[in-house]
């Protein structure tokens, strides 16, 4: 495909999401209809896409509309691409501009166009982040980095650094913790890789892996929230008895494979099973959220997220605290982690439990703010006192 029928085909994507489809499925859809497009099309369709998701109000305005064209328009304008040989008819590219669409280009003052925010959550995110709130927005208008933990239990991270780096996949040590490696090169190489295959890494983001280091010492460890499994596996690298539970847990069918591939042992528990499991020195909540620190990876997050969704999850946050309390061990930890960079997910939660529950305290809490290095995380260590 030619830079212009990328174009073209971003554009249609776009338009199709426009409608209420959700992005990976408009580009599923797309690819299943598109045989022709080879891994480089579809990855450069994709990254275009993405791109205007990432700043859809600031290309809106750059744009002059709403349209899948305007937006492409608008967020190849913020790149100071040229847009004469993109739209240029020819082919498979689209339509030459109008006179219309040439008037168009006007920068964004609004601080919701700027920060590529909806306008509801701006008070929200200015009081979670106070100096920081324009930083951060502006850097969850980039592409996220591709980072990689080293599963110390099979190699160092120098040793994964030199294996990976010849097989073409260059990378860098991250200095958000020490079994993180970010990838600078040769990423569609990664799941080919020996490295990989032999579980001498996993893909995770920097930020998740520094939760994982700052966990205190424990022997009988339980992942509540555990999803695909990427902090269970994480704890079991590190040499510590981990179990892994999750409320649906189909989303935890990889994760036998995964622990095989990395050379570790995970239990796991459905719900039923979790209730005669009690005692656990440490019990990580890996909580559902707004995933806002991330997105940058899935940006389509910010633009469906409403009020009565963010009031819903922090429900849900409350009770998975409650649930988890009578799995913890007396002098025990209850480590609350999320994906967001909301104080009302974040900080505002800890402050609830401790108002709910007596005989705990509050001994850490973090903030990883959105970086080059890595994405937006929060966590909390909450002890249960010894009486």
């Amino acid at each position: 495909m030619t830079p212009g029928a990328r174009v073209a085909a971003a554009i249609e994507v776009l338009d199709n999401i426009q409608t209420g489809t959700p992005a990976e499925q408009a580009l599923t859809r797309w690819a299943r209809q598109s045989r022709f497009a080879g891994s480089k099309d579809r990855a450069a369709v994709r990254d275009h896409v993405f791109d205007v998701l990432r700043r859809r109000r600031s290309a809106a305005v750059y744009g002059g509309g709403q349209t899948g064209r305007a937006l492409m328009i608008g967020a190849l304008r913020q790149e100071e691409a040229d847009l004469a040989p993109l739209f240029s008819g020819e082919g498979h590219a689209p339509a030459p501009l109008t006179d219309h669409e040439i008037a168009q280009g006007t920068a964004p003052t609004g601080t919701g166009d700027r920060w590529n925010l909806p306008d509801w959550i701006l008070p929200e995110f200015q009081r979670s982040l106070g100096e920081e709130a324009d930083a951060t927005a502006f850097e969850l208008q980039n592409r996220a980095p591709i980072t990689l933990r080293v599963n110390l239990q099979k190699m160092t991270r120098d040793a994964a650094l030199a294996a990976l780096q010849g097989e073409g996949v260059a990378t860098h040590p991250n200095p958000l913790s020490e079994t993180a490696l970010t990838v600078t090169d040769g990423a569609r190489r990664l799941r080919n890789s020996q490295t990989y295959q032999y579980g001498g890494v996993e893909l995770q983001d920097a930020a998740s892996q520094a939760v994982i280091d700052l966990l205190p010492p424990a022997s009988r460890c339980l992942d509540y929230c555990a999803g695909g499994g990427g902090k269970a596996l994480a704890m079991a690298a590190k040499g510590l008895d981990v179990s892994a539970h999750d409320i649906a847990p189909r989303r935890m069918q990889d994760l036998p494979a995964r622990a095989s591939r990395a050379g570790v042992e995970i239990a796991q528990y459905n719900t039923a099973e979790l209730a005669g499991q009690v005692g656990f020195d440490l019990v990580l909540c890996d909580a559902p959220c707004s995933g806002s620190g991330a997105w940058r990876r899935s940006p389509a997050g910010k633009w469906t997220l409403i009020q009565d969704r963010l009031d819903a999850l922090n429900g849900t946050q409350d009770d998975i605290l409650d649930q988890a309390v009578p799995l913890v061990a007396t002098g025990g930890t209850l480590v609350y982690a999320t994906c967001s960079v909301l104080r009302c997910e974040n900080e505002d939660r800890i402050a609830a439990f401790l108002e709910r529950h007596t005989g705990w305290q509050c001994r850490l809490q973090r903030r990883f703010n959105v970086m080059q290095h890595g994405d937006g995380f929060f966590t909390a260590h909450l002890t249960r006192v010894k009486l």
